[in-house]
């Protein structure tokens, strides 16, 4: 699944660690998340698009699959 965390993250100086603490998850779940490596449940999904003051679909882009 592609994804625009890592663009909106930066576009706000946030570190990935900064913006683990405010929607309350680790680092490593951000980065894993920004590298297309996890997806996030669907709580988490909300809570970055309620972050950011976006919709979900602005944020993933679930048939985008960089995996491989």
């Amino acid at each position: 699944m592609n994804n625009e965390v890592r663009a909106r993250r930066e576009e706000r100086g946030l570190s990935q660690a900064e913006l683990a603490e405010r929607v309350d998850v680790t680092r490593q779940t951000i980065n894993s998340i920004e590298r297309g490596r996890y997806d996030p449940s669907l709580a988490l999904a909300f809570g970055l698009a309620d972050f950011f003051d976006c919709r979900i679909e602005e944020l993933f882009d679930p048939d985008g699959d960089d995996r491989t």
